[in-house]
């Protein structure tokens, strides 16, 4: 048995500043880098996702010029582009086990997305024993809420770490976390953790 940390799409667009940025998307970023800091023995493994979308196409509809917000969006993280990297405050080290989705189609979970062999996330996570999984990142009421919905679909142990998530507003956040816990994730701070030390 092992255990995980997700890091959702905590990228300069969907931070300060960014084409989709939310407010706190910075602190988020940070935040990450402390915890991961401070407990490196807290994961056994650590997954960091990133919407890398097509630059030619709409992406299965996922563009649009005129954006419900929803099901559409602007454009948004177009692969090799500024707004798809990284935020500068997140540092994830060496071993991080990047997961790249949406690329030419709609995709919100981790678990839509693919190493760059190709592998899916399931197969990796069969494949190290991971039992239990940590997500944290952007934004609570889209991306993260779908990875953890999926992750408890999936039969693991979830937990979402809300001082290191950031949402697109509010109510639609204190939802997705009401939604969460309601699925059988637990909702709670980092600190106090209880994570291995």
């Amino acid at each position: 048995m092992s255990s995980a940390l997700f890091i959702i799409d905590v990228q300069n667009d969907f931070t300060e500043g960014g084409v989709l940025g939310v407010t706190g998307g910075g602190v988020v970023a940070s935040g990450i880098t402390r915890l991961l800091a401070e407990h490196p023995e807290s994961y056994d493994h650590v997954f960091a996702s990133r919407d890398w979308h097509d630059g030619d196409n709409d992406n299965g509809g996922h563009f649009s010029e005129s954006p419900d917000f929803v099901d559409s969006w602007p454009v948004h993280c177009v692969a090799g582009s500024a707004g798809a990297e990284y935020h500068a405050a997140l540092d994830l080290g060496p071993s991080v086990i990047h997961v790249r989705k949406g690329q030419g189609v709609p995709a919100y979970s981790i678990f839509e997305g693919t190493r760059g062999s190709g592998e899916v996330v399931q197969d990796v996570l069969s494949r190290l024993g991971v039992t239990t999984i940590d997500v944290v990142g952007i934004a609570t009421d889209h991306c993260v809420l779908a990875s953890a919905l999926d992750a408890l679909g999936a039969g693991f142990t979830v937990r979402v770490l809300t001082d290191l998530v950031a949402g697109v507003a509010p109510e639609s956040s204190a939802a997705a976390l009401e939604r969460l816990a309601s699925a059988g994730a637990t909702v709670t701070s980092s600190t106090p953790r209880g994570l291995r030390d």
